[in-house]
């Protein structure tokens, strides 16, 4: 009797699979039918646009916090929002592939930002520098740049600061990328291990962690993290801080992960075009302000931001590289350039300061989910 009570539960379990498993291929070919009705309309509303821009950022921010917003569980937030954004990027390739430029090789986390931001359906077109990157959207050869503006824990990109205050090109979008930080190596353990490769940049974020666990190891700072773990594959008892996209591409084992000083190290992006994104609702506008050396001064230019209610989130100093100790003060606001308070603030601004450059308005990021946990579980 026990064993017909087994078979009986195992059959009875069977079963149950069996007919989820049928709701599950009548509910996927549901979501075909759908996917493919959708993108006949987004390849309609291309063919309507004509040479206009493909990629709308406003837009697709929109739909991904809509998105976000109705999202039931028990996916969390940022499980749906990577698969629209995948759906995106797919109907915008029916229109057009874009091409992106990114500081390279591949592997490395701007290569990472640009398809969290745009997807896999882009051509991704690696620059050995800032500068290239620039250059290569100034003049066409890519549709967009993505290029590191400040990094949480070791602070601003610089060469982005500088290259930013002088091209004709504008922010139009923004993506944040939380940087995991990996030991990499073909070593069976940390003792077989004598030299770490990896960007400087890398390397200061995993200090304590190097100090603690390798500390005879020699730090040998490369141009890139993707060009790290290359090296790291290559020479015996050598290993390499770099992201798992670099590690998969080299084919290097990941040794320890996660060996960031700091856990929730995040890098931003900007996306950079030859157009500015209309305002989606959830905004910020970044600005480059000239400021004349004299007291008081930066509380000047800043003082119209306060009368009008509009918020900063950030205030960066750079050498202006014009006159000497002449500086440039890069500002973020929250709100699009169009938005009545922002717009008021602009305006004043522009009549004190002797230089203002608006270097673009753009949806911001969503917020991760809380640890990605589906806390919308119902």
């Amino acid at each position: 009797m026990a064993d017909n009570g087994d078979s009986g539960s195992a059959e009875s379990g069977g079963d149950d699979i069996a007919r989820h498993r049928a709701a599950i291929d009548a509910l996927d070919d549901a979501i075909l039918a759908r996917l493919s009705e959708r993108a006949q309309h987004a390849h309609a509303i291309g063919m309507i646009k004509g040479t206009g821009a493909a990629y709308r950022p406003e837009r697709e921010a929109q739909v991904l916090a809509r998105m976000a917003a109705a999202n039931p569980g028990p996916l969390p937030d940022d499980a749906v929002t990577g698969v629209f954004r995948q759906i995106m990027s797919a109907c915008l390739a029916l229109e057009r592939r874009l091409a992106i430029g990114y500081l390279g090789p591949a592997g490395t986390f701007s290569h990472a930002a640009v398809h969290r931001h745009f997807g896999d359906f882009v051509d991704a077109m690696p620059y050995a520098s800032i500068d290239e990157v620039f250059r290569a959207a100034e003049s066409g050869q890519v549709d967009y740049a993505v290029v590191p503006v400040e990094n949480s824990t070791e602070g601003a990109v610089g060469r982005t600061l500088d290259l930013i205050a002088q091209t004709p090109l504008a922010i139009c979008g923004e993506a944040k990328l939380r940087v995991q930080q990996h030991l990499m190596t073909r070593a069976p353990a940390l003792a077989g291990i004598g030299r770490v490769y990896s960007h400087a940049q890398s390397l200061a974020q995993c200090t304590r962690w190097l100090a603690r666990n390798l500390p005879q190891a020699s730090r040998v700072p490369v141009a890139s993290n993707a060009e790290a773990a290359r090296l790291a594959g290559a020479e015996d008892g050598a290993a390499a801080i770099a992201g798992e996209n670099a590690a998969a591409i080299h084919a290097v084992p990941i040794l320890v992960r996660n060996i960031e000083d700091e856990p929730n190290n995040t890098t931003r992006f900007w996306v950079l075009g030859h157009h500015a994104a209309g305002a989606s609702g959830h905004d910020q506008t970044s600005v480059v302000i000239a400021c004349p050396n004299k007291p008081g001064a930066l509380v000047a230019v800043l003082e119209p931001f306060a009368r009008h209610g509009v918020s900063m989130s950030r205030v960066e100093s750079r050498p202006s590289r014009v006159e000497l100790w002449e500086y440039l003060f890069f500002v973020d606001v929250a709100g699009h350039s169009g938005d009545a308070p922002v717009a008021a603030a602009l305006a004043d601004l522009r009549a004190i300061a002797p230089h203002v450059k608006l270097l673009g308005s753009y949806p911001a990021p969503l917020a991760p989910s809380a640890a990605s946990t589906p806390s919308k579980a119902r």
